[in-house]
């Protein structure tokens, strides 16, 4: 979660510094920190809390703190409780530095250093380890970065500064993000691109081990043995627009309303003819068909992407296939055949976990497809085969857009591996295809109405616990909403197959628990609305209530709760056929929608849907039984002409 920052040039560093931090603090922080170097040495100013109070120290500081050079820190804490004390940079007197990533052997190292007399005043792994450079610093900054990382065991991301060496910044990374920004007569290092995007778009991505020497008039790369070597520049394909709200109020909500536009970018692209193609030259047919298992690897919202990449691959091409945990697949010892493909996804293409399993599967032998979204991150560079997710910056925590991509690509390839495989003919495969064209379509819709979602969320809204079933692709769905709970709200949330509920975890749920049943599949809606079922019949106070349920199963019985059924049932169906309705829909809307249906009745319906639906859901009159049947034969008249339009 932390952000690290550096710039050195001839503007005013703190400024920029603190700008700069700003654009990372969609990461989550608890407290935030900057160096200056300038006329009086480093100076040091960092703050508990929101990056506002590190402002408001900054301009109140005595003297100014002035200088060209500097480095800034959002920190999450990790070692030592979120304070003023524990917060980055860390510093002694010759130097200071800001660090992401955990150093696993801090407290052996930390007794070493207490034995030579040094004092520590924070609980933090960075305190130590710039303790532990200041050790070994006897005037050459690269020795001594080499001779203390050598003694680390861990990850790190560093930007460090020297007091000797005013004007000059040291970046080094080990298995945690940083690039370096190249701009005019200045440089910038940061561990995230939208913190360089308003003063540059060109940028390089140190490598493991490497070590970065950052001036106002240029950048040097040294490998982790400290000789120079060459790291490609690079142009990020998105700029500041891209990467600020757009009118939203925070970023996620932009993010889901991208979603349309972000699938439309990655698959369309890679259809050609009605047919899916990877644009991966060296990925053959020939090679598709040699496959003997697919293992899809990626932490926490990629993982469960690769669950439904996992049941595509296996239902329509027919290939066994595993998914791991990155973080367990690296330490389990694998079984890894020559003939096997190795699936890596994650979003930044950094994933510390991700990279590692990566590896592991190239020590064996085996190729590896990359699914990410960022080109030229670490992954990208490092596997065999890379499909590339358009979903442009995704700026919230909480992955959105570029799970629902992720997944696009990966039935992209099991619907390309099915064909190769024989497994599905032409005309299915164009089928199948032209349905993913059309998600976006599909997906709108629903991103306009929001009012039944923010009813619910509203009536939820208090709740201390919540629990996710679902089986099959509901199931990953479910983990994936648990997840998504559990992020954004700090709310506790679990997942399970809806068949395990029973088996133990049922008695934890208690009067007023919510249970969300995802229930979108036909040959298993009636085990999941059972399982379902089975929460009320135990607990008299607890709810659930199922998405995406066909209608003519399980109707409430109260009128008007029934009516309600029927019209989200209703809005699925429109939703099938590319109509928009949505719950604002005036007579105007109504009419020019209707005009998509093959049957002249069909406006008359939508009609009588919506007069019926405005009396249950605005009105205090009765709704009486006739209600519910007129919008229930109007829902059954539209679901006809959907099987009529799905023949045509």
């Amino acid at each position: 979660m932390c952000g690290i920052v550096g710039y050195t040039g001839l503007k005013n560093a703190r400024e920029l510094l603190l700008d700069a931090l700003s654009r990372l603090e969609y990461r989550g922080y608890d407290s935030a920190g900057i160096a200056v170097s300038g006329p009086e040495g480093v100076r040091v100013l960092k703050t508990e809390g929101r990056l506002q109070n590190l402002r408001q120290a900054a301009s109140q500081a005595v003297p100014p703190l002035e200088g060209c050079c500097g480095i800034g820190h959002t920190r999450w804490a990790t070692h030592g409780e979120p304070s003023d004390v524990n917060s980055h940079p860390h510093s002694t007197p010759r130097v200071s530095i800001v660090h992401n990533g955990i150093i696993e052997n801090y407290g052996l190292l930390k007794e070493r250093l207490a034995a030579k007399g040094y004092t520590f005043q924070s609980e933090t792994d960075t305190e130590v380890l710039v303790k532990l450079i200041d050790s070994c610093y006897t005037g050459d900054p690269l020795r001594a970065l080499q001779q203390a990382l050598a003694k680390v065991r861990g990850s790190y991301a560093l930007a460090v500064l020297f007091r000797d060496y005013p004007d000059t910044i040291f970046a080094v990374k080990r298995e945690s993000p940083l690039i370096v920004g190249w701009g005019e007569g200045e440089n910038f290092v940061a561990s995230d691109i939208p913190a360089l995007l308003k003063y540059t778009r060109k940028y390089s991505v140190l490598e493991e081990g490497d070590m970065a020497v950052c001036t106002t008039e240029g950048i040097r790369f040294y490998n982790e043995f400290g000789e120079p070597v060459e790291r490609q520049q690079l142009t990020a394909d998105w700029d500041i627009e891209a990467a600020e709200k757009g009118g939203y109020p925070h970023f996620m909500l932009k993010e889901i309303n991208e979603q349309p536009a972000a699938i439309m970018a990655t698959v369309s692209p890679r259809v050609e003819d009605g047919l899916p193609v990877l644009r991966i030259p060296e990925l053959t047919d020939e090679v598709l068909r040699g496959i003997g298992r697919v293992h899809l690897v990626g932490c926490g919202t990629a993982m469960h992407a690769g669950m439904v990449g996992k049941s595509a691959i296996e239902t329509l091409a027919r290939v066994p296939a595993e998914v791991d945990i990155a973080s367990e697949f690296r330490y389990r010892d694998p079984i890894l055949e020559k003939n096997d493909l190795v699936i890596i996804i994650s979003q930044s293409g950094e994933t510390s976990d991700t990279l590692a399993a990566l590896k592991l599967a190239k020590s064996r032998g085996v190729p590896v497809l990359a699914i990410v979204n960022v080109v030229g991150s670490s992954i990208a560079r490092a596997a065999d085969y890379v499909m590339y997710t358009y979903a442009g910056p995704e700026i919230a925590v909480a992955s959105t857009k570029a799970y629902m991509v992720q997944m696009c690509v990966l039935y992209l390839f099991a619907l390309r591996l099915a064909y190769a495989r024989g497994r599905l003919n032409e005309a299915e495969t164009r089928r199948y295809t032209a349905q993913l064209l059309r998600a976006p379509e599909v997906i709108k819709p629903r991103l306009a109405d929001c009012e039944q979602i923010k009813y619910l969320a509203s009536r939820y809204v208090n709740t201390q616990s919540c629990f996710f079933i679902g089986r099959g692709f509901d199931y990953a769905l479910s983990l994936e909403g648990s997840l998504k709970l559990k992020e954004i709200s700090y709310v506790h949330s679990d997942a399970y197959a809806a068949g395990e509920l029973k088996h133990g975890t049922i008695s934890l749920i208690t009067d007023g628990v919510p249970v969300i049943a995802l229930a979108t599949q036909k040959q298993v809606y009636e085990k999941t609305i059972s399982n379902a079922k089975e929460t009320r019949t135990t607990v008299s106070g607890s709810r659930y209530f199922e998405a995406a349920a066909p209608a003519d199963l399980f109707p409430p019985s109260e009128p008007r709760k029934a009516v309600r059924y029927y019209y989200r049932c209703f809005l699925r169906t429109c939703q099938k056929m590319g109509v928009f309705f949505p719950s604002s829909a005036d007579s105007q809307t109504i009419e020019q929608q209707s005009q998509k249906f093959f049957r002249p009745e069909s406006l008359g319906q939508l009609r009588q849907v919506r007069r019926v639906y405005i009396k249950a859901r605005y009105s205090d009159d009765p709704v009486q039984e006739q209600d519910v049947q007129q919008i229930k034969s109007a829902y059954e008249y539209l679901k006809d002409e959907q099987e009529e339009m799905d023949k045509r």
